[in-house]
């Protein structure tokens, strides 16, 4: 049975009427959009700082990586502990672009005072003395063939994480490793890539990373609280659509085998659906996304490093599903949105110490500690996470239809609705 019946709508009908969520989704987040802006500094009255317009915009960024995660996990049953090495790799694609164009700009100009006009190959020279002078290099890495390409770059956040997902998944799936073991194959791919890259010969200046990212070439005029907002609506168009592109995958008869592929396996398997194809398509399906949410993060949060495509990193986009509820894609936003607001409060030294007695609660260092402590009491008293109190909603709002007085015989016609 597939989603439609359930919900008592036809197949044929258009998504968003066979799941009125999207359309609540998709006005939350117009909403959210139109107040930031109009808050902002950039666009509005000036109420909201620049930093936190950064600082949401990066939260829609995370909101959508968790969407990618609960999609593959929550519905697909593959707990994936590398999905930040998707995400981090989407950040690199774009960063490399952002890098090679500032630092062009940067070398014509101290180059147009000199007499003679400077040849291409000088040019390029000085832009790779700049890029990778820090890691003792004066010559583009392979990998830099076409970082001067905006367009090839775009399609480096997309083919670059959605090929390594492919190959891995590919060999992952074809020899049919679950659960716990695929859990610990995803964490290890995420390790030795994070390791490569901190290696200075590794084209990507090691554990410096790109930085300036926040810098858009060519628009040194424009303000970093209007290139703010900028982000801020690219990041919730990103979302919206990866919402929407989640939902619709997630229903219907592909949904239903998902979700069969979650629960059993092997008798999916047996009803003659090739389990693999399906696990394979949203895994990759799931890189892809995490890696244009990366691309769009990044040049916000300015910098990226090896150490943003640590294990940790993936362990913790697991944690805020968790917290918001997978199995329910607007669970996942919640619980990203939640967690990195909540965060940011708490690092950010806004949250007042605790004294107790001689000690000196400072949640700078004691937010990991109530992250997994919140984690642990999610998982054994709450597994629906956030998204299980909408459901609570859902069941209050709801008639009661077994309670009703259906005839004169108060038994009977009861009796006879509960059998249906």
């Amino acid at each position: 049975m597939t989603d439609s019946t359930l919900s008592g709508a036809s197949p044929r009908q258009p998504l968003v009427l066979r799941f009125p969520a999207i359309l609540i989704f998709m006005a939350c987040l117009a909403l959210f959009t139109v107040g930031v802006t109009i808050l902002s500094e950039g666009f509005g009255i000036g109420v909201i700082s620049t930093s936190f317009v950064k600082t949401l915009g990066k939260t829609l960024c995370l909101c959508l990586v968790a969407l990618a995660m609960d999609l593959v996990w929550g519905y697909c049953g593959i707990l994936s502990l590398g999905h930040m090495a998707f995400f981090g790799l989407g950040g690199y694609a774009i960063g490399m672009w952002l890098m090679y164009e500032r630092t062009r700009l940067i070398v014509v100009e101290s180059m147009s005072a000199e007499v003679l006009p400077p040849t291409p190959e000088q040019i390029s020279d000085g832009i790779a003395n700049q890029i990778f002078g820090v890691v003792g290099a004066s010559e583009f890495p392979p990998i830099w063939a076409v970082a001067h390409s905006l367009p090839l770059q775009l399609a480096a956040v997309v083919l670059v994480p959605g090929l390594l997902a492919l190959v891995f998944g590919w060999f992952a799936f074809r020899s049919r490793v679950t659960g716990v073991y695929l859990s610990i194959l995803t964490q290890a791919m995420t390790l030795a890539l994070a390791l490569y890259l901190f290696q200075n010969d590794s084209g990507l200046r090691g554990n410096n990373g790109l930085s300036g990212l926040q810098n858009l070439p060519g628009l040194g005029n424009v303000p970093q609280s209007v290139v703010s907002v900028w982000f801020l609506w690219a990041s919730a168009l990103a979302l919206g659509l990866g919402y929407w592109l989640a939902t619709w995958v997630v229903s219907g008869k592909f949904g239903s085998v998902l979700r069969g592929i979650r629960d059993d396996e092997a008798r999916v398997r047996f009803l003659g659906y090739p389990v693999e194809a399906y696990k394979l398509f949203v895994f990759t399906l799931s890189a892809v996304i995490a890696g244009i949410a990366g691309a769009l993060y990044y040049p916000q949060a300015g910098i990226i490093n090896p150490a943003e495509l640590a294990p940790i990193a993936s362990i913790y986009l697991a944690v805020w599903v968790a917290i918001g509820g997978r199995g329910r894609l607007y669970g996942a936003v919640i619980g990203a949105a939640f967690v990195s607001l909540l965060s940011t409060w708490f690092t950010g030294g806004q949250a007042p110490d605790i004294v107790l007695g001689n000690w000196r609660i400072q949640w700078v260092d004691w937010w990991t500690v109530l992250l997994g402590v919140s984690f642990v009491a999610v998982t054994l008293f709450a597994p629906k996470g956030i998204g299980g109190l909408f459901d609570l909603l859902a069941d209050r709002l709801s008639p009661d239809r077994h309670g009703a007085d259906l005839g004169p015989d108060q038994g009977a016609l009861r009796e006879q609705e509960a059998d249906k």
